[in-house]
């Protein structure tokens, strides 16, 4: 058990049958009544997100979820294939439960799976991610980086906003949390 005034984000813990990721949290100390926890909370089952108040002090269940780091192999039909680096045992997960994640696979890739007692919760993705630019309009002569932005699709299929001077074939690093681009790889 964890008590609430403990919050970080990005920490799992089980609610009403559910298992849930932090995704913000705020301590409340209201001039009048008790203090409170006001969190926004990720369904880690669903995608859902919540946001749900507690007691200040309230006890809630931690939840022990294991990464798994796993290897992306490829899609079949709705199913997407992962394979265990260690064991070499594969996972199947479908297209619904990794739909934002799927922006960012790519064949071959190192990710970790998220598992809670042998069941798969989902992907967690690295901070930032290395795709290619397969469309975007020239860059024009005289174009800086302080300039403006063009649109650009990278070979995942995301749509991006990238600085005028890139060009198709450039190799961009992406940050996975804010599907945005960072810089030239």
């Amino acid at each position: 058990m964890i008590s609430v005034n403990d919050f970080k984000t990005g920490l799992t813990i089980e609610v009403d049958g559910g298992l849930w990721r932090v995704l913000d949290f705020q301590h409340v100390k209201p001039g009048k009544g008790a203090a409170f926890v006001r969190s926004k909370l990720r369904n880690l089952r669903n995608g859902a997100i919540q946001e749900k108040t507690f007691r200040a002090g309230e006890k809630v269940e931690k939840a022990q979820i294991d990464n798994r780091k796993m290897q992306y192999l490829y899609a079949s039909g709705d199913q997407h294939v992962f394979m265990d680096m260690e064991s070499y045992e594969q996972v199947e997960l479908p297209a619904a439960n990794i739909e934002y994640e799927l922006k960012f696979l790519k064949e071959n890739m190192e990710v970790h799976i998220m598992m809670f007692n042998y069941e798969t919760l989902g992907v967690e993705l690295p901070n930032t991610v290395v795709l290619e630019v397969t469309e975007t309009e020239p860059g024009i002569k005289g174009d800086t980086s302080s300039g403006g932005t063009k649109s650009a699709t990278l070979e995942t299929g995301l749509h991006v906003q990238v600085p005028f001077f890139i060009n198709q074939g450039d190799k961009l690093i992406i940050n996975t949390t804010e599907a945005a681009y960072v810089s030239r790889a």
